[in-house]
């Protein structure tokens, strides 16, 4: 078994892999989580998988995230990926704040370090990418969670995470789901069930803010409103519903829907990380592959856990040390980018893959 990488199956998906392995053609939909920091320790495996494994592919391939995944695959659907990945990696690592940032101060950053990854170019190259399709989620708000006053969002908030409690189903009442998708084809899951739902095409006027959107934090970031060719409003992380993405990604079953994850659990929505009972259904999970870095991987880290948020606070005033830290952190991922590599392409991965947990 792999020492580094782990792959979960979902029910369709695992006869499969086990059968005939795992080649470019048979993914139709690579998905990912927010999580911020988190997703640093992807970078090889992204890297390894877009720049490589997937170099020759012709068919479209629909890509969909939040907050972190979505920025992450708009480096991807760049020209040339591995520099947009080395872009998006070194700005997220070097990012510096003050002691006690403020929201202002926050957004201006993420304002920044989109520009820097994005370029000149990204946005056309985004939108004209021969096969790569981008699509993100954001919600737009409703009631007291529109406002930017602290008065107001924060209870708003609470209100929202109590009623999540009872009831997932709730945030529609406070949030409504929104799709950002590349218009040239409507993807497998534009239709999502489960929410309120409305879908905007990207276009080069938009996309820019659309990502400002899907990764603004409530509290921590401005609100994003008035984004070009969606309905007027307050828009946020798509993460507040669609944390980890558990909706029903196709209808085909001969497809593969590739994730990959920081951690071997799936979390529908922000508001669930506490919650242990809360999983996604398995009918979404049945055409996912999820990839993982194995416990083993973890505990090898520096501190024995990847980067996450926290870390600003952990490491307030020493930078270098954040940076340090979370620069040996990616550089240890570049197994997980191997280890995919070798498993798919010698055909290993039909006795490492294993069923995922209900």
């Amino acid at each position: 078994m792999s020492g580094n990488l782990s792959f979960l199956a979902g029910r369709k998906a695992l006869p499969m892999i086990r059968e005939g392995g795992l080649h470019p053609d048979q993914v139709k939909i690579i998905t990912g989580a927010a999580g911020g920091p988190k997703c640093l320790i992807l970078n090889h495996l992204d890297a390894a998988i877009f720049s490589t494994w997937l170099a020759d592919r012709k068919k479209s391939l629909f890509l969909l995230g939040s907050s972190a995944a979505a920025w992450r695959f708009a480096s991807v659907s760049q020209k040339r990926p591995l520099e947009a990945i080395d872009r998006f990696r070194t700005t997220y690592v070097h990012q510096r704040y003050s002691l006690k940032p403020s929201r202002e101060e926050i957004t201006g950053e993420s304002v920044a370090f989109l520009n820097t990854f994005l370029g000149e170019t990204g946005v056309d190259e985004i939108l004209n990418h021969p096969y790569l399709r981008l699509n993100m989620m954001s919600v737009r708000c409703r009631g007291l969670t529109a406002s930017d006053r602290k008065g107001a969002l924060l209870p708003g908030l609470l209100i929202a995470a109590l009623s999540n409690v009872i009831s997932r189903k709730s945030l529609g009442l406070f949030f409504e789901r929104t799709l950002l998708y590349d218009q040239r084809e409507i993807p497998p899951f534009f239709n999502m069930n489960g929410f309120p739902i409305r879908q905007v095409p990207l276009t080069e006027k938009n996309l820019r803010q659309a990502l400002l959107a899907s990764g603004s934090i409530p509290v921590a970031m401005s609100r994003v409103t008035d984004i070009p060719g969606a309905r007027k409003g307050t828009y946020r992380d798509g993460g507040v519903i669609d944390y980890h993405m558990d909706i029903p990604f196709t209808k085909d079953s001969n497809g593969i829907v590739l994730f990959p994850h920081y951690t071997n659990r799936v979390i529908p929505g922000w508001f669930d990380k506490k919650l242990p009972w809360r999983k996604p259904d398995p009918s979404n999970m049945e055409n996912v592959l999820l990839l993982h870095p194995s416990e083993e991987f973890i505990k090898r880290l520096p501190y024995g856990k990847i980067p996450d948020r926290n870390d600003f606070q952990r490491f307030s005033g020493k930078d270098n040390e954040r940076i340090s830290y979370w620069n040996k952190a990616i550089k240890e991922s570049e197994r997980l980018g191997e280890e995919f590599l070798d498993a798919v392409e010698t055909g290993k991965i039909r006795e490492l893959v294993r069923p995922m947990p209900e």
